[in-house]
């Protein structure tokens, strides 16, 4: 009887029809949970290239996060499971694109590439166009520049034109009574985004040859090991 009156007490935060442990976030969060996290944090940048020690240590965390459901936030898997079919559909598919992008590619000088790019990435997200361009074999540096340029400097000039940007949206568009307006987000990014690409395209890493250098090195040695194999 005392824990059916404790539990008509407590707030439904979960939708179960029962009282749960209270949420109140507003409470001092233990630091050795804090400390956990951070741990998690660091073990995923560690192994972030070792898939079965990622995913097992995401396993650990989302048990640690259950476990001590109190003091944590509600975490939301959607977007970056919907992230992940993303790159992995991206990878998978666009492998297979080399064979018309590198006509187009490399028939165009480095402005109208660059333009191109600044104007796709308000569409696409970012890593498709900068991850197709890379199929293309021979490119020259100043090509390769030019739509990595390209790619970062139409990056805010629609929601979806970087990964990031919905994250920040969720966090702002309690700020904004009817969301975020896109035509008000371009009309805000537009002048920032000419500034930077002018920046950009007139005033370019002087060393970017000396980086586009290291990169083709590393895919040859690459190519090496596989051929050993």
């Amino acid at each position: 009887k005392e824990l059916r009156e404790l539990a008509d007490a407590l707030r439904d935060h979960d939708g179960d029809g029962m009282g749960d442990l209270s949420q109140d976030h507003n409470r001092p969060i233990p630091l050795w949970v804090t400390f956990t996290h951070l741990m998690f944090m660091a073990w995923t940048v560690f192994f972030a290239h070792t898939p079965a020690l990622f995913i097992g240590g995401f396993l650990f965390f989302l048990a640690f996060r259950q476990a001590t459901e109190h003091h944590q936030n509600d975490v939301h898997l959607r977007g970056p499971v919907l992230v992940g079919f993303f790159l992995a559909g991206l990878v998978i598919h666009g492998g297979l694109q080399g064979w018309w992008l590198a006509p187009i590619l490399t028939s165009l000088g480095e402005t109208p590439l660059f333009v191109g790019s600044v104007v796709l990435t308000s569409f696409n997200d970012n890593a498709a166009i900068t991850f197709l361009a890379s199929q293309v074999d021979g490119l020259a540096d100043g090509l390769k520049y030019a739509v990595l340029a390209g790619a970062v400097c139409g990056g805010g000039l629609t929601v979806i034109a970087n990964a990031p940007n919905p994250a920040g949206q969720a966090l702002l568009s309690r700020f904004f009574g009817d969301g975020i307006s896109p035509g008000k987000l371009l009309m805000g990014a537009f002048i920032p985004t000419v500034i930077v690409s002018l920046v950009m395209m007139y005033f370019p890493d002087p060393t970017r040859e000396k980086v586009f250098e290291k990169s083709d090195q590393v895919e040859v040695k690459t190519i090496d090991k596989k051929a050993d194999h």
